[in-house]
């Protein structure tokens, strides 16, 4: 499937899991796209704020992030890095956990589940692997998070992430952005 060209700007209110809202504007050169946005919440009783910056190539494999983090009045920031084969680097030092990703994953965002859909680029009926860094919104930390894309129609992905026990139909608008993603977030513009 063919997405059209992301819209300049995009926003979901974060609902079930957390209360919360994330804006996320676009822009792209021939090197790629840059997203820049901000998701604000509460989870758990703990508010947080996240603001992103993320760098994706022409095929949608994560570049490089700056991702700021502030909870219970402390500022984090992170700084990651991709080859786009699978190496990365955290605050630039090479980091062993992402390895073989090609995706990074916000927990703060509901943005972050286009980049796959774009670089993968699935038949309807096909399920792939997709693990991706992933950034907890609380201290920032980068692990690896096993999940899985199954396109089960023509804007609908079914996505697990076995390690939170977590499954859903996600839906996606003519752009690749999500419209629907159950327990998390929904768009709103």
């Amino acid at each position: 499937m063919t997405f059209m060209e992301v819209p300049r700007v995009a926003s979901w209110r974060h609902e079930g899991a957390r209360t919360g809202f994330e804006v996320a504007y676009f822009t792209t050169d021939d090197g790629g796209r840059q997203v820049r946005g901000v998701t604000t919440a509460t989870e758990d009783g703990q508010s947080w704020i996240v603001d992103y910056v993320i760098e994706v190539d022409q095929l949608w494999l994560t570049r490089s992030a700056r991702i700021t983090g502030r909870c219970d009045g402390l500022t984090r920031v992170t700084v990651i890095g991709s080859d786009g084969l699978g190496s990365w680097q955290i605050d630039g030092i090479p980091a062993p956990q992402p390895r073989g990703c090609l995706d990074l994953d916000l927990e703060a965002s509901a943005v972050t589940n286009t980049f796959p859909v774009h670089r993968l680029n699935l038949p309807i009926g096909q399920t792939t692997s997709a693990p991706a860094a992933y950034v907890r919104a609380v201290g920032l930390a980068v692990d690896r998070l096993e999940q899985t894309y199954s396109r089960a129609g023509e804007r609908l992905y079914d996505y697990t992430a076995p390690a939170f026990d977590f499954a859903c139909r996600l839906t996606y608008d003519q752009h690749g952005l999500i419209l629907d993603y159950p327990g998390i977030a929904t768009r709103v513009q």
